[in-house]
């Protein structure tokens, strides 16, 4: 009898966390035979309350603030936490954007005794997954690389830099993807960290991969920018680029440009996602500390993301939530990639594009047929329900900018070439009017107003003649008449 109690009180004692923390994905992982460890991320329970952001308070006012009470609850809540870390020698990053330690190796032993305490919320798998849709599908050979890219023409952006004068002088975009080869012939003179003193990588570049473990051709920890891909390159010429000559591929050629590289040869993870839209909320040092060295001064006005984190890399649902919320009461607008999940219904079910209130999402067009591409996910979003895309954008045939100072000779397509097209047309909108830099709503409602509607030929849930709908959301965007309607307000 009293082996039996001794027996029971052993599994009692060995089991103490609870299971209704553990992610369902890590559930499963821990459950495999060959389990001995895994890398996680510990979400406290702990929020920053950021309600307190006044409306009056000027754009560089709120994400000083944003800054200061995102890192204040981090550190206090995560103290107890990391000095139990430290005790048993564990590895560990803690970030602050979102209240997250992440644990490069934990075993089953460590993640109960983690899930068991009161200070957590939840603990998840944060895996290394490739990206097999970073790979562009190549549709046709370019016979002119000596005019404006015919998708910038289809979006009227030509029509806003001849008729309007705007360029996007005083907006700064950030691209988290791949990496940049920031001397490109297209993008260097973009790039904010060359001026007329030289060149500073400082503030206006972050590595978040630190160990080569995807082999890539570029390194890890990397003190200037790099692309092991070819597609971060590529968006971020769809943004900013031009050599000065009558080569045009970026529609905001005058605005310049800062990134983070989030993916190791293609293998992101949700932590090195964090670790980017950290680094732009309050941009630092080479080698410096975010939770310390921040200046939000730094900070970019709108960031393009031409990629997806899904549930077999360990997004599930929520995990970008607060990340997304905190960069918009920052004032900072957030555009995403839909996904390359198309042509079912409900195909956008990757985050960030999945979170539809917090992002403005972007599905793919062929701007030569006036029709959605095939690939191109739509909604409703498989997270909240909701319509998606936010507006179509070009995705086909997308001429730029690549490693190795060369332009693409083939034309790419993705959802990932139509959000640059959207980063380019805020870029625009807050370079013609500096009043609306900041105010992520009032800017999105813009673009929405002012997309040409297209109804879709089949419904996902929707009356086939709606708008929006979950094919081309509220339209396909026009990029001069939104600019003229940014201009238009007071």
């Amino acid at each position: 009898m009293n082996l039996f109690v001794l027996f029971i009180t052993s599994i009692v004692m060995a089991s103490q966390g609870n299971t209704a923390k553990v992610q369902g994905f890590l559930q499963d992982r821990l459950a495999e035979k060959s389990f001995i460890t895994a890398p996680i991320l510990v979400y406290m329970k702990d929020t920053a309350d950021l309600t307190m952001i006044s409306e009056d308070m000027s754009v560089e006012e709120k994400r000083k603030q944003v800054y200061d009470l995102l890192r204040n609850t981090a550190m206090h809540s995560q103290a107890s936490l990391k000095s139990f870390l430290d005790s048993k020698n564990v590895s560990y990053k803690a970030f602050y954007i979102t209240n997250v330690i992440a644990i490069d190796s934990a075993g089953a032993s460590l993640i109960d005794e983690l899930s068991a305490r009161a200070d957590v919320r939840k603990v998840s798998y944060n895996p290394s997954i490739k990206h097999d849709d970073l790979q562009p599908s190549i549709e046709k050979i370019i016979e002119s690389i000596t005019t404006v890219e015919s998708s910038l023409t289809y979006v009227k952006a030509d029509r806003v830099w001849n008729e309007l004068g705007v360029k996007g002088k005083g907006i700064v975009v950030a691209g988290q993807d791949t990496g940049v080869q920031w001397d490109h012939p297209a993008l260097i003179h973009q790039y904010r960290g060359l001026s007329d003193k030289g060149t500073d990588h400082n503030y206006n570049w972050h590595d978040s991969i630190h160990a080569n473990d995807g082999g890539n051709s570029c390194g890890s920890n990397l003190s200037s920018p790099c692309d092991d891909n070819q597609h971060g390159s590529h968006t971020m010429g769809t943004i900013v680029g031009s050599d000065g000559g009558n080569n045009q591929i970026g529609i905001a050629p005058e605005a310049k440009w800062m990134a983070c590289r989030n993916m190791d040869a293609g293998v992101g993870t949700p932590a090195t996602y964090i670790e980017c839209f950290e680094f732009f909320l309050a941009p630092y040092p080479i080698g410096g500390n975010a939770m310390t060295d921040g200046d939000t001064s730094m900070a970019p006005h709108v960031i393009n993301n031409s990629w997806g984190c899904p549930p077999s890399e360990g997004c599930e649902g929520d995990e970008f939530v607060p990340v997304l919320k905190a960069l918009e009461e920052a004032g900072v607008m957030v555009v995403v990639s839909a996904g390359n999940a198309g042509s079912g219904c409900g195909t956008i079910e990757d985050a960030p594009a999945h979170n539809s209130a917090n992002v403005l999402s972007v599905g793919a067009m062929n701007h030569q047929t006036g029709q959605i591409a095939s690939f191109s996910s739509r909604g409703p979003s498989r997270f909240d329900g909701a319509i998606g895309p936010g507006v179509a954008a070009p995705g086909v045939n997308i001429r730029s900018s690549v490693p190795g100072s060369t332009y693409a000779q083939f034309g790419w397509s993705g959802t990932s070439m139509a959000g640059p097209h959207v980063a380019g047309e805020v870029a625009l909108m807050w370079s013609a009017n500096p009043k609306l830099i900041g105010q992520v709503k009032k800017t999105r409602d813009l673009i929405y107003k002012t997309a040409r509607a297209k109804a879709a030929s089949v419904s996902c849930g929707e009356d086939v003649n709606a708008i929006p709908n979950n094919t081309f959301g509220h339209g396909i965007i026009d990029i001069y008449e939104a600019v003229k309607a940014a201009q238009a307000l007071e």
